[in-house]
């Protein structure tokens, strides 16, 4: 059995959005960047917690996933945003740039329309603030048809925490595959 994916979104799990009065958790720090095809003069903010770049890279070195990040920043979440954090280079999907003005256009999460071809019968733990319930709803199904599928939702207002990491830990070492090692 190959590796799971370990699917990594980043808005909303390290870089969280702001709470109603503007602020962002104290434990993040402020960049500016400058994300592909963005006006040279009109940089992005983004606030990220410079703990989260060991506690990935540790769990990376200490759990059998293959690290995807699945976010609408593309290309950048390895050029700009990985760096930042001090984690190697993995892939990214090459997400389309829909034109819609929900997340949840169909009702779930617009990801889902071109990570599950792109899955096909690969397990995966999926890492991302914004799935609805037509979403577990659909990892339920896919884990009762015998492909292992983990959702993990963190906050949006704080992001990824050591317990969501955790979580993938434990659900990487029931399947079959790592039972077996």
């Amino acid at each position: 059995m190959p590796l799971p994916y370990l699917l990594l979104d980043i808005d909303g799990v390290l870089i969280p959005f702001p709470a109603a009065d503007g602020s962002t958790p104290p434990t993040h720090v402020r960049h500016t960047v400058l994300p592909t095809g963005r006006d040279p003069d009109n940089p992005v903010p983004i606030w990220l917690n410079p703990g989260h770049g060991p506690l990935l890279a540790s769990f990376l070195a200490g759990t059998l996933v293959a690290p995807v990040w699945c976010t609408s920043w593309r290309k950048d979440a390895t050029t700009i945003v990985g760096p930042l954090l001090g984690l190697p280079e993995f892939p990214y999907l090459d997400l389309p740039r829909p034109e819609i003005t929900t997340s949840h256009p169909n009702g779930y999460l617009w990801k889902r329309d071109h990570v599950e071809p792109w899955l096909g019968g690969s397990a995966v733990a999926w890492v991302d603030d914004d799935f609805t319930d037509h979403d577990h709803a659909w990892a339920a199904e896919r884990t009762a048809k015998g492909t292992p599928t983990l959702l993990v939702q963190p906050d949006s207002h704080h992001g990824l925490r050591p317990r969501h990491l955790t979580e993938i830990t434990t659900w990487v070492s029931r399947l079959p595959a790592a039972r077996a090692a």
